[in-house]
C-alpha cells in the first residue's frame, strides 16, 4: 500500500528528516510512506492570502492526482489512532491511496479544504509543520501496528 504526504514547505531541518524516517523505516514492507514536498508560493508582490492559498492548491491537486485527499485542518474530524487504523485497512483493501495534506504557513484554501475527501485535525494546538510530517508518520506506524496485532498500542 502507498501511502503519502504531501506538504507544503522548505527543507525540514535534520531532526524532522530523521524523525520521519525512523517511522518509515519501522512499517512493513508492505507499506510504503512518502513525502512529496511542495515549494510554497511566495508571499511577495501584493497577492492576498487567499490568492497565494489558491495558487498552492492548484500545485497541491496536482500532487495528489489519484489519491484520497486528507486534509489536515485544525477544524477537521478529531480521529483516534484505531479511527486510523480502520480507514488504512479499508483503503488498503479498497487500493486507495491516501494523500495526508500539510498547509503553508497560511493553512489551506477553503475550496481545497472543502472538496477533500476528508479533514482531520491532529490537535486543537498549533503545531509545526515538521513536527506534523512526524506525528503523521508515527500514527500511520501505529495504525498500522494495531492491525498487525503489534503490542505498540494499549488501551
Amino acid at each position: 500500500m502507498k501511502l503519502r504526504i504531501v506538504a507544503l514547505g522548505q527543507r525540514m531541518a535534520a531532526w524532522v528528516d530523521a524523525g520521519f524516517a525512523t517511522y518509515v523505516q519501522r512499517l512493513p514492507r508492505e507499506y510504503a510512506l512518502a513525502t512529496v514536498q511542495i515549494r510554497p508560493e511566495p508571499r511577495s508582490g501584493g497577492k492576498t492570502i487567499e490568492q497565494v492559498l489558491a495558487a498552492e492548491a492548484v500545485r497541491l491537486r496536482a500532487a495528489c492526482a489519484g489519491c484520497r485527499i486528507i486534509a489536515l485542518d485544525e477544524r477537521g474530524a478529531a480521529w483516534t489512532t484505531r479511527d486510523l487504523a480502520r480507514r488504512i485497512a479499508h483503503w488498503r483493501d479498497a487500493a486507495v491511496e491516501p494523500a495526508f495534506v500539510i498547509g503553508s504557513a497560511d493553512g489551506l484554501d477553503a475550496a481545497f479544504k472543502r472538496d477533500a475527501d476528508e479533514r482531520v485535525a491532529l490537535s486543537a494546538l498549533t503545531l509545526p509543520h515538521g513536527l506534523v510530517r512526524i506525528i503523521v508518520a508515527e500514527q500511520i506506524y501505529r495504525a498500522v501496528a494495531i492491525q498487525t496485532g503489534h503490542p505498540y498500542h494499549r488501551e
